[in-house]
């Protein structure tokens, strides 16, 4: 998704690129909801158990965990979708803000890890539906 395309709420796939400056690249397909407006950003994953996938709050640049029921893994995402920053937080925490960050991605504790997500991955959108 270019930078001139308003966001929306609804859901997508995130591509992780696993293999970065590799020969053979690995794109991983995740699925992805994308939380754009304020009430979606608001309720984000409050009441829920899990996510399959991840979450995209768009315009952000921190997150809570207060009434939470489960710990979560946070990217910090530049305007141009790359990791500048990742934390796992336990529930009934407060994150503090990066200046550079433009979007955050939410995922299950220990997802990010799995996908081989670091600082400097490059990340991809497509929107599916509204």
């Amino acid at each position: 998704m270019g930078n001139r395309e308003r966001w929306h709420d609804g859901r997508g796939v995130l591509y992780v690129d696993r293999g970065a400056g590799l020969e053979r690249p690995e794109l991983l397909e995740v699925p992805l909801e994308v939380a754009a407006s304020y009430r979606a950003r608001t309720r984000g994953l409050l009441g829920r158990d899990g996510i399959e996938g991840a979450m995209l709050l768009t315009p952000a640049s921190s997150v809570h965990t207060f009434r939470m029921r489960f710990a979560i893994d946070v990217a910090h995402l530049d305007r141009r979708l790359t990791v500048i920053a990742l934390t796992t937080m336990a529930p009934g925490r407060l994150g503090l803000p990066r200046l550079r960050a433009r979007h955050v991605l939410e995922a299950e504790a220990g997802a990010m890890a799995a996908w081989g997500l670091r600082v400097g991955s490059p990340l991809r959108v497509r929107l599916t539906m509204r």
